[in-house]
């Protein structure tokens, strides 16, 4: 009887570690390329889309749009339009992609 307690405690301790080991530590490739695909183009988005994002208020969105084209999206620190707070909350909702 003392051999079967053991058995099962063993299976059962080799289940919990199988589980925890089988799940995965990254995003796969199909939901970063979603995550990518929402991406806000900084260089094309409307003052509506802009100010969906957080932090991003009418005055900011049409500086963004006056300050037009960027060739990176951290432009919009380097240029003074956005405080660097400001961009950190919003910098992985955006991209600035060139024609």
């Amino acid at each position: 009887m003392t051999d079967l307690r053991v058995f099962v405690r063993a299976c059962v301790l080799l289940a919990v570690i199988g589980g925890v080991v089988s799940v995965p530590l990254s995003p796969g490739p199909v939901l970063a390329a979603a995550e990518k695909a929402d991406l806000l183009d900084i260089n094309t988005a409307t003052a509506e889309q802009l100010k969906a994002l957080p932090g991003i208020s009418d005055v900011y969105s049409e500086k963004i749009i006056k300050g037009r084209p960027y060739l990176r999206k951290d432009e919009l620190v380097q240029k003074k339009i956005l405080p660097r707070a400001t961009y950190e909350g919003i910098k992985y909702k955006i991209v600035a992609k060139q024609k």
